[in-house]
């Protein structure tokens, strides 16, 4: 909504589309998709049945949408390598043994005379339904993991992927919202050589640009804080260069609720520590370190779960959009609040943020 006009927007009315759960989309499969792709490609559960554990592995492996589009689109080639297999079972069998010779006085006595004859009602032998059964298979095609393989293709998708990425330091794993619901962002900074210049790619914004320059500066300001350097190096930039890069770089990315995700990035790469794989975060930041909300909480929830994230880190004024996630969704995660950075810092990295662990020593 962002570049439609104030006096224009205030004019219209805004219907929000949010994602669905895996729950959601197995039940609108089964009662709606499936029958609906059997209907079009001609068959019946006579012929292909999809069990429902087959359905969420399609949800889980092929399509990690907000919508039921690409599931639907999946659920459809399996239908037509089941139309398929129909057919050429139909070429095989032979009917001639269950159609009884047809025969029709009226029609031969016709023919004899020669008269023109446009429509003729021609007894049968046997019934419709006969004739169907000598078409139809044995035995239905039931769907299993083999065929999944086979027809649609290694799966795209799996619960692997985030702790690949964050295997390092320097990576941490944000929420963002797009026109189709939520998605998982990855963050990744390194440090090279140089004369202390900071370098974004990923096909970015202006926000998000100067997030990242919000979130370079706090991170600077609290060296000593964070314990991110020796006591001798008062310039984390002293002869570096910074990168950070957003992955899908084809895709355009803005918006401030990148900013406690490139901090919490940034600060693994001069710790040294991993990010938690099983935890993602949004919400913005100020050049002071104070959390604030953002939007799109359900559809960036929804989308931690369909990857398979435990642990969600929102802004602490966020806690109210919360009652527009469904149950199911919430009891499968563990929703972490965060006031400050440093909030963010001791519940996404491995160990806790340094600058908690110090203060604790002190103590």
């Amino acid at each position: 909504m962002q570049p439609i006009p104030p006096p224009l927007l205030d004019r219209m009315e805004v219907i929000e589309l949010p994602g669905y759960t895996a729950e959601e989309k197995l039940r609108i499969a089964m009662q709606h998709l499936i029958p609906r792709v059997l209907d079009q490609h001609g068959l019946s559960s006579a012929f292909l049945q999809i069990p429902e554990d087959m359905v969420k592995l399609v949800i889980q492996r092929y399509t990690r949408e907000a919508g039921v589009r690409n599931l639907e689109r999946n659920l459809a080639a399996l239908a037509r390598a089941a139309a398929v297999r129909v057919a050429e079972r139909e070429q095989a069998v032979s009917v001639s043994k269950d159609v009884h010779k047809i025969t029709s006085p009226l029609l031969d006595n016709r023919l004899a005379e020669g008269a023109e004859m446009e429509m003729e009602v021609i007894p049968m032998g046997v019934n419709s339904h006969e004739i169907s059964n000598a078409f139809r298979i044995a035995s239905p095609l039931v769907v299993d993991e083999a065929m999944l393989e086979k027809i649609l293709g290694p799966p795209r998708f799996d619960d692997q992927e985030a702790a690949d990425r964050v295997a390092t330091p320097g990576v941490s794993v944000g929420l963002v919202w797009t026109a189709f619901g939520g998605e998982v962002q990855f963050v990744e900074a390194t440090s090279v050589v140089g004369n202390g210049e900071l370098h974004l790619t990923g096909q970015l914004g202006d926000v998000i640009k100067e997030s990242a320059q919000i979130a370079l500066t706090w991170v600077r300001a609290r060296v000593e804080d964070l314990k991110l350097a020796a006591a001798e190096e008062t310039d984390l930039l002293q002869g570096k260069d910074i990168h950070i890069h957003f992955p899908a770089g084809a895709v355009p990315k803005d918006g401030p609720s990148a900013g406690v995700t490139l901090v919490t990035a940034l600060v693994s790469l001069f710790s040294q520590k991993n990010v938690r794989a099983d935890t993602a975060m949004t919400g913005e930041m100020t050049l002071r370190g104070l959390v604030l909300p953002v939007g799109g909480v359900k559809d960036k929830v929804l989308a931690a779960h369909r990857y398979g994230i435990k642990r969600v880190i929102l802004p602490e004024r966020n806690l109210k959009d919360l009652v527009e996630v469904p149950a199911d969704v919430l009891s499968s995660l563990e929703i972490l609040v965060a006031k400050r950075m440093e909030d963010v810092l001791e519940h996404a990295l491995d160990g806790g943020c340094p600058w908690r662990q110090h203060q604790h020593s002190k103590l």
